[in-house]
């Protein structure tokens, strides 16, 4: 309700509050994205004597110009940045058209894929070993293999263990209905490790980098990277099966 007052009374909004107006239209909208995009030049907001962002009406429907070019015509930010130096300086932006037969979403959607959001979640779960056991409805033999294997481990110093645990120990389980073992599984923890060590080795200059966004830019190519991976991931496990 806060957002809407300030909308109606023409106020200047804070970041938290345009996320609040962008967020049941866009829920990939995060305040590290807009933040990135600022640093971007695509959206410049006014600025305190304190320093802090305040957004006026024209900037949020920039933002929402933004975000809608990315998820309904998938626009590269520079060309989005284009449209908008055109918008600036009077112009129309460009009608966007497709120039070759558009294939059909259903062919191209990301059946099951977690988006880039659900690698920005962190859980505070954490349970005991039995509980692990009573949860993932695993015995003691199944969680010491898959211990054994660096499938799972408990969390440093605790001995307790977190949501991820459980869900290997629970995946590991349905998978030895299928006659997998925790020593085949191993092949999933090395591929995983590489692709962190690529997603890491891209994102160290970012966070290497200087200035208030330098951190935001870089959770946000993570989790980014980390969804394309698991969809490409999938998706070649999908292909190979065909063959």
């Amino acid at each position: 309700m806060g957002a809407e007052r300030a909308a109606g009374s023409g106020a200047r909004r804070n970041i938290g509050q345009v996320l609040e107006l962008l967020r049941e239209e866009f829920p990939g909208v995060t305040i590290p994205k807009i933040r990135f995009w600022e640093d971007q030049g695509l959206v410049k907001p006014e600025r305190t004597a304190a320093g802090y962002r305040k957004f006026s009406d024209a900037d949020v429907e920039r933002l929402r110009y933004i975000a809608r070019m990315q998820r309904d015509h998938y626009l590269p930010l520079k060309v989005i940045g284009e449209h908008l130096d055109a918008m600036d300086r009077g112009l129309e932006p460009p009608e966007i058209e497709s120039t070759v037969p558009v294939v059909p979403k259903v062919a191209i959607a990301a059946d099951g894929m977690p988006p880039a959001e659900t690698f920005r979640r962190r859980s505070d779960l954490r349970v005991s070993r039995r509980e692990l056991l009573k949860l993932a409805e695993v015995d003691e033999d199944l969680l010491g293999q898959l211990e054994q294997f660096g499938l799972v481990r408990p969390l440093p110093g605790t001995g307790h263990y977190d949501s991820d645990a459980l869900v290997i120990a629970q995946t590991a389980r349905e998978l030895a209905d299928f006659g997998l073992e925790p020593r085949h599984l191993r092949a999933f923890k090395t591929a995983a490790d590489r692709e962190v060590g690529l997603v890491e080795q891209v994102v160290a200059p970012l966070r290497r980098g200087r200035g208030e966004t330098a951190g935001a830019r870089a959770d946000e190519a993570v989790s980014e990277m980390a969804a394309l991976s698991v969809k490409l991931h999938a998706t070649l496990v999908k292909a190979g099966l065909k063959t």
